[in-house]
C-alpha cells in the first residue's frame, strides 16, 4: 500500500453510522481538522458542529470512519474566522508523516467523498436537489434519474531515461510553481477518447518536444489533490531537442542518476519512479 491509497483492511460502507469508537475526518473547506496533539477527533459524535456528514466505512470490521464538512460553523461568523481552541486545520498533503499510511489513505478518500457531495448538491441536468443512492456511492436525481459518481481524473506520468548502468540519465522537468530547485517526471491529464499510452506520448511531445520508445507501465497511485489517479510509466529517450513548453515547463534537462537535483517527496509516485530507475541503474 502507498500513502495515498486505501488500506486493504478498509471496508467501504456509505451507510455506516457513528458509534462509540468513531474516528472523524473533519474538513474546514479542503483543510483537514486535527486536535492540538495532531490526532484525528474520535467519539460517538462530531466534536464540532458539522453538516454533510457521510459514512465512509470500517477498518478491520471494527472501527467506524465518518467524514463531515461544516462550511458555516467552521468558516463562518460563529467561529469568528478561526477554529475553536484545541484544534488546528492543515492541508491534507501536510498530514503525511503525521497520520501514518493507513489513516492518510482514508483521509484522502474522505476529502474526495466530501468534495463529491459539495459538487453534486443539485442535478446538473434539471437542478433538482440530489439524493444519496440507497445501494452504492453515488448521488441520484429524484426528478430525472441522473446518477453521478465521484470524479476521478486519470493522469499519465512518464519518467524518461537514456544510457545504461551508472551512466543512466533521467529527463526531469520543473513547473513554474515548483519549490526552488525541484525537478520531477512529466505528467498530464488524459483527454476524452484517449488511451493512457497516447496521452503519455502527447504530453512528452507537447511539454518537452522529444519522442520516446519502449513506453511501459510501472505502477499507479491515487492522488486526492483533489481527485486524480496517477498512472506511472517508464520510457526510453528516442530523439529530439528538449524544448520546454512555455507556461508549463520552466526548465527541463537530463540529470545523471549519480547527481540528481531536489526531488518530489517520497510519498509521491514521481519520486517512486525516480528512485526505481536510479536503483535499477546502479545495481551491481
Amino acid at each position: 500500500m502507498n500513502a495515498t491509497s486505501l488500506p486493504d483492511a478498509f471496508q467501504r460502507d456509505p451507510h455506516a453510522t457513528p458509534g462509540p469508537d468513531s474516528v472523524w475526518f473533519l474538513f474546514d473547506g479542503h483543510r483537514l481538522i486535527l486536535t492540538a496533539r495532531q490526532d484525528l477527533p474520535t467519539g460517538p459524535a462530531a466534536p464540532l458542529p458539522v453538516t454533510d456528514t457521510s459514512g465512509l466505512g470500517y477498518l478491520d470490521g471494527r472501527t467506524m470512519f465518518t467524514a463531515a464538512l461544516d462550511r458555516g460553523a467552521l468558516e463562518g461568523a460563529a467561529l469568528d474566522g478561526g477554529l475553536p481552541g484545541g484544534y488546528v486545520s492543515v492541508p491534507v498533503r501536510s498530514a503525511f508523516g503525521t497520520l501514518g499510511d493507513t489513516l492518510m489513505g482514508v483521509a484522502g478518500y474522505a476529502s474526495q467523498i466530501l468534495d463529491f457531495h459539495r459538487m453534486h448538491r443539485y442535478c446538473g441536468r434539471c437542478a433538482t436537489p440530489m439524493q444519496d443512492s440507497a445501494h452504492e456511492r453515488s448521488r441520484v436525481c429524484p426528478n430525472c434519474g441522473l446518477t453521478a459518481y465521484a470524479r476521478v481524473a486519470p493522469v499519465a506520468m512518464v519518467l524518461i531515461t537514456r544510457g545504461h548502468g551508472p551512466d543512466t540519465e533521467l529527463l526531469l522537468a520543473r513547473g513554474p510553481n515548483f519549490p526552488p530547485g525541484m525537478y520531477s517526471a512529466v505528467a498530464g491529464f488524459v483527454e476524452p477518447s484517449e488511451t493512457l499510452e497516447a496521452a503519455a506520448h502527447r504530453e512528452i511531445s507537447e511539454e518537452l518536444g522529444v519522442t520516446v520508445t519502449d513506453l511501459r507501465y510501472a505502477f499507479s497511485q491515487p492522488w486526492p489533490f483533489p481527485h486524480s489517479l496517477m498512472i506511472g510509466f517508464m520510457a526510453r529517450y528516442r530523439a529530439g531537442e528538449i524544448t520546454p513548453q512555455p507556461g508549463e515547463i520552466e526548465d527541463a534537462r537530463f540529470f545523471p542518476v549519480t547527481d540528481l537535483p531536489t526531488l518530489p517527496p517520497r510519498f509521491s509516485i514521481a519520486r517512486a519512479l525516480i528512485d526505481q530507475a536510479a536503483q535499477d541503474a546502479l545495481k551491481p
